[in-house]
């Protein structure tokens, strides 16, 4: 079916009921069905947050949200960088599936089928409000309000380090610089003018109006990491150094080691370290802030009662760990992603869910209480019976791929229970794929890979076995793909 055609049997299925992503239901077109507010921030660490375990930092806003609503433990992003993995949840599809392999990637085209797009179709109003880093001529069915905060031209262009070139460079990256206190910032302003044209969009809002649904993009707690001084000293001097055992580096795959050479963060000095780690903190805290801003003012408005909310983000921050900053890893730190949904209406509050999940889970759940036909060949599946059951049988399974910049080849992730497996694509014909194994329930650290050791060939064989049949394809073919595709870029008319 193209997408014309997708677009219109859209259009007539809206003209009298859904067929739903997960189970075949009929939903009255007339019927209330909730208006939506996804909140996303950028390059959030699920673990500094006070709903999921962390007692230093200061969330009070995503605390209470949690307590009205479902916190989500082990929900991942579709891959460990901006543009990919919000390109991925605008489709609904992997990220090797529509070409969303780094941050200079669009969608095939910009009428795309997105979850803009058949929200659109089923009788709701699209927004969007802030960064989701889509090209400037493309906005795939959403209407922007609050101002032009995406424009960006993508050019598809990519490439991958020598995989033997492991010579390190001078001094440490200059993104070390931008660690310090300020009131000012570009990632302050933004987000400032997220808030207030997210808040005048909720506040000029009818409960007599269609259903709407509202993605407000914060950047914040992406770096730079510059925070107002009173959000800083909470956390001078409390946080905690990463933890790295002796041997682990020398022992990470060889991609983890070229992202380490190639941000330039290693023999970061110590001090530097605790100061970054600090300051994330407090922006976390002043996200946090921002966040309650919008939630008080949504509590107070026509249309409060009837609005899901969802918290959730891209993807995570390394702070450090394992050697690493940024994102751009498996790592729990990089590829868990924080999530919660609350509708007081429909859920109780305070219940939590353990399993494995996605972004692509997300949308389909949107889709399905939107009540929107989705397209046949997304990924993902509708969580709702999960939210409305917590005995819901759920397949406990994510998968994420990084396929970006300062790798020798691309990756790709399986969560299945309480293991993650990670396959690395071979580089050249020097450089073998490497695997990793872990047991996230005995080694929540991530130091112990067991892909290696002779009692663990058949999970490994299993996982990989799953792993392909979720892509598609093996990561091996799809990283040549991807390479075809860097040397082609794009047109641009």
């Amino acid at each position: 079916m193209n997408r014309r055609d997708f677009l219109r049997r859209c259009a007539a299925l809206g003209a009298g009921g859904f067929v739903l992503s997960n189970r075949r239901l009929q939903i009255n077109v007339g019927a209330k069905r909730p208006n939506i507010l996804l909140i996303m921030s950028d390059e959030h660490n699920a673990g500094v947050t006070g709903c999921y375990g962390n007692s230093v930092v200061r969330t009070p806003n995503l605390d209470g949200l949690a307590r009205r609503g479902v916190t989500f433990e082990s929900c991942y992003c579709n891959s460990p960088l901006c543009v990919p993995s919000r390109l991925s949840f605008t489709a609904g599809k992997y990220i090797s599936r529509v070409g969303a392999w780094n941050n200079d990637c669009w969608l095939p085209s910009a009428d795309y089928p997105s979850l803009a797009h058949i929200l659109n179709a089923a009788g709701y109003e699209s927004f969007l409000c802030g960064k989701i880093h889509y090209d400037r001529t493309r906005r795939y069915g959403f209407t922007e309000i609050g101002g032009n905060m995406n424009n960006s031209l993508k050019e598809g262009k990519g490439g991958r380090r020598a995989a033997g070139n492991l010579d390190p460079k001078d001094g440490i990256s200059g993104r070390f610089d931008d660690f310090y206190t300020a009131d000012d910032s570009g990632v302050l302003r933004h987000d400032r003018a997220v808030t207030e044209g997210t808040t005048a969009f909720i506040e000029n809002r009818r409960a007599s109006d269609k259903p709407f649904f509202l993605l407000a993009g914060y950047l914040a707690p992406h770096f730079p990491l510059i925070v107002p001084e009173q959000y800083w000293q909470p956390y001078e001097g409390k946080v905690p150094m990463p933890e790295i055992p002796a041997g682990h580096l020398e022992s990470q795959p060889l991609n983890y080691q070229h992202l380490r050479i190639g941000f330039n963060v290693e023999d970061a000095p110590d001090e530097t370290v605790r100061k970054g780690r600090e300051l994330y903190y407090g922006l976390t805290q002043w996200l946090d802030d921002e966040i309650g801003e919008v939630l008080k003012v949504l509590e107070n408005s026509e249309v409060g009662r009837d609005t899901v909310v969802i918290y959730t983000t891209d993807h995570g921050e390394n702070m450090g760990e394992h050697g690493l900053w940024w994102k751009n890893c498996m790592y729990q730190h990089a590829a868990r992603v924080p999530l919660i949904f609350s509708w007081p209406a429909r859920w109780r509050g305070a219940q939590r869910r353990s399993k494995a999940c996605s972004l692509l889970d997300v949308n389909r759940t949107i889709a399905e209480l939107a009540g929107a036909a989705v397209p046949g060949d997304w990924n993902g599946d509708s969580m709702v019976g999960w939210l409305d059951r917590p005995e819901h049988r759920w397949k406990d399974r994510a998968v994420s791929e990084y396929y970006a910049h300062n790798i020798a080849s691309g990756f790709a992730m399986l969560r299945s229970g309480t293991y993650k497996y990670v396959y690395h694509t071979s580089p050249d014909a020097q450089h073998p794929a490497e695997r990793e194994l872990y047991d996230l329930e005995s080694d929540p650290g991530e130091f112990n890979n067991l892909a290696g050791l002779p009692e663990y060939s058949g999970r490994v064989a299993d996982m990989h076995a799953a792993l392909v049949g979720e892509l598609g394809e093996e990561p091996d073919e799809i990283e040549q793909r991807c390479r075809a595709d860097y040397a082609r870029g794009y047109v641009r008319e």
